[in-house]
């Protein structure tokens, strides 16, 4: 992914007050650095509708990032609304990304079928909701990357082909 922007939420009631530290956020970082993006901004938020849509929003309407990675709150708790919130603000739904991390996930675990994860479009940003947990942010992340790139390139214009010869 070199030469992209990337931002990061982590959705944390916890996280967000220093309770607990964010495992998730740094697994992310890693994997994108070694992929070639530049991590622009990073943040942790609580479990709150409107914390989390004014993120994604800063980083795409303002900072105008090319990819916004959130993780957490894609479960079945009362406090899980992260698909909820991201779904408010894309203008395009992309339901390939999700039904692939969720595919590749269910060879690793039957627990799988349990993700509400979600991705879209926001102006040239692709937001895409990746799990909490450290190991299933790291797996579901590491299915969607190779089509990641070619996906940014067609949202920012880099290139306008999607047929391969």
């Amino acid at each position: 992914m070199d030469g992209f922007s990337v931002g990061i939420i982590t959705i944390s009631d916890k996280g967000s007050i220093g309770a607990r530290a964010d495992a998730s956020g740094p697994v992310i970082r890693d994997i994108i650095k070694q992929a070639g993006g530049r991590v622009e901004k990073y943040v942790i938020v609580p479990d709150e509708k409107q914390e989390i849509k004014e993120a994604i929003i800063d980083m795409s309407d303002s900072l105008r990032l090319n990819l916004i990675l959130t993780t957490g709150g894609t479960g079945f708790s009362e406090r899980d609304i992260t698909p909820e919130a991201t779904m408010e603000v894309v203008e395009k739904c992309v339901p390939g990304i999700p039904e692939a991390m969720r595919a590749k996930s269910l060879l690793i675990t039957p627990k799988a079928m349990l993700s509400r994860a979600q991705a879209g479009i926001r102006k040239g940003s692709l937001i895409i909701n990746l799990p909490g947990s450290p190991k299933g942010a790291e797996e579901n992340l590491e299915a969607i990357l190779p089509a990641l790139k070619h996906g940014i390139e067609i949202l920012t214009g880099r290139a306008s082909e999607c047929g391969e010869k």
